[in-house]
């Protein structure tokens, strides 16, 4: 007979198998997430919002981007209840299916031309679905690779999670390259639907990918179910739920680099769509590297210094990138681009999986990590909205980059004042005082 898995110990799958599901499904889902924004800034606001100005236009796009993160909260309150309650991989079947479904159904939406009103309705509707379904995806796959990883290389596997994320958007940037490059007509009446209908491939797989998961040692053995986690977190961890809410606006960094910049260079600077685009592709070749080793120096240096560094030079880098776009100046906005997107913002993305998720026990993880991270993603979801309305116009770029500063300034301060988690044991995780950390 074997002898019980201890806590954390990877069950019957290895932590690298666990890593490698959680990527593909994250990758899978975030292409859906991220395809929606590339539309937003390129051609919802001729489709759907046809009768407002060009300006007005497009600041109702980007709102109806934003309106996806206003579902995350409460998707957070609900899949973060299940996850802790009932197990990880429940939600992350649930999360892929909800998003391929919503995903396939904007592609088959009819314009504002066809059905009036009724069509950006529906968009928003099923955008909403689409933020539902994104906030319990990476808490639930943090929360299952975690508990499923070494302990002292909790950083790099778990950093897995937001690499597949980083792929999600190379897939979703690079389905929009062909379809940008056909003629106006096509891209307006059908060209702009095949990256959504592509969709329906990643449900079956994502389905496929999930439901082979095994469901971690950690949530089977520890959690304690007879509780509502919602409760016990309000109760006994309300101040690391705070502390992940405003660490985690740096995701500005993500949807201003996304979704205003790439806005800003093709409808006011008027640069191309399509080096713009690429822009994004190659920033994110170069993250999918940067991204396990920033987590992997976690793991030696602490989480904080990693973090810390990253958010600050991605504070200084936004005024580079922006600026160099005003210039129109190619060579400058890929530079920048690379330096910003794919090496700096890769810092503070390969670490928070493991920071955020350390703050917490197993019973109240999933929850932990979706409430906080969601709240500030939400934030993050309408600072292209916010940026499109304090600086609009071809010189707006320096009041948009000094609002990203001093977002990223709230970060490292929410950062510097919390714990250092990545020499504490699995076991203790989310407990204080910490002792026994494993050794260095």
């Amino acid at each position: 007979m074997t002898e019980p898995r201890k806590p954390g110990d990877s069950a019957p799958g290895t932590p690298r198998t666990a890593a490698i599901a959680a990527w593909i499904g994250s990758a899978l889902e975030y292409y859906d997430f991220f395809i929606y924004g590339t539309a937003a800034a390129l051609v919802f606001n001729d489709i759907f919002f046809p009768d407002a100005s060009p300006a007005t236009g497009t600041l109702l796009a980007l709102a109806s981007f934003g309106v996806g993160y206003v579902a995350r909260p409460v998707g957070a309150l609900v899949l973060g209840h299940v996850g802790d309650r009932f197990g990880r991989k429940r939600v992350l079947v649930m999360t892929v299916l909800l998003m391929g479904l919503a995903t396939v159904g904007i592609g088959c939406l009819p314009s504002y031309d066809q059905i009036g009103v009724a069509a950006p309705i529906l968009l928003v509707t099923l955008r909403l679905l689409q933020g539902f379904s994104a906030a319990g995806e990476q808490a639930g796959a943090n929360s299952m690779t975690l508990e499923h990883s070494p302990e002292h290389r909790r950083g790099y596997y778990t950093s897995f999670t937001l690499s597949g994320t980083q792929a999600g958007q190379i897939l979703g940037t690079a389905a929009f390259l062909p379809v940008a490059a056909l003629p106006q007509e096509q891209l307006m009446s059908w060209g702009w639907r095949v990256p959504f209908w592509l969709s329906a491939i990643v449900v079956v797989a994502g389905l496929l990918i999930r439901r082979s998961l095994d469901e971690t040692p950690v949530f089977e053995r520890e959690t304690d179910h007879s509780k509502l986690p919602l409760v016990v977190l309000l109760r006994e961890h309300w101040g690391d739920v705070l502390r992940v809410v405003v660490a985690s606006a740096v995701a500005t960094v993500s949807t201003m680099f996304t979704v205003h910049a790439l806005s800003y260079a093709v409808n006011t600077v008027g640069l191309q769509r399509t080096p713009m685009l690429w822009v994004g592709v190659l920033a994110n070749v170069v993250a999918l590297a940067a991204i396990p080793l920033c987590a992997l120096l976690s793991d030696r240096v602490g989480r904080k210094p990693v973090f810390i560094g990253g958010t600050a030079a991605c504070a200084v880098l936004m005024f580079g990138y922006l600026g160099s776009i005003s210039t129109g100046d190619y060579t400058l906005i890929f530079a920048s681009g690379i330096l910003l997107f794919g090496v700096a913002y890769s810092a503070p993305n390969g670490v928070w999986p493991a920071f955020y998720a350390e703050m917490f026990p197993p019973k109240v993880r999933l929850s932990g990590m979706a409430i906080g991270t969601q709240i500030g993603f939400a934030i993050a979801g309408f600072s292209p909205t916010i940026a499109e309305a304090i600086g609009p116009g071809h010189d707006g770029w320096i009041a948009v980059s000094a609002f990203t500063a001093g977002l990223c300034l709230l970060n490292i301060i929410a950062v510097a004042t919390g714990r250092e988690t990545h020499r504490v044991r699995t076991a203790d995780l989310g407990t204080r005082p910490v002792e026994n950390p494993v050794p260095a």
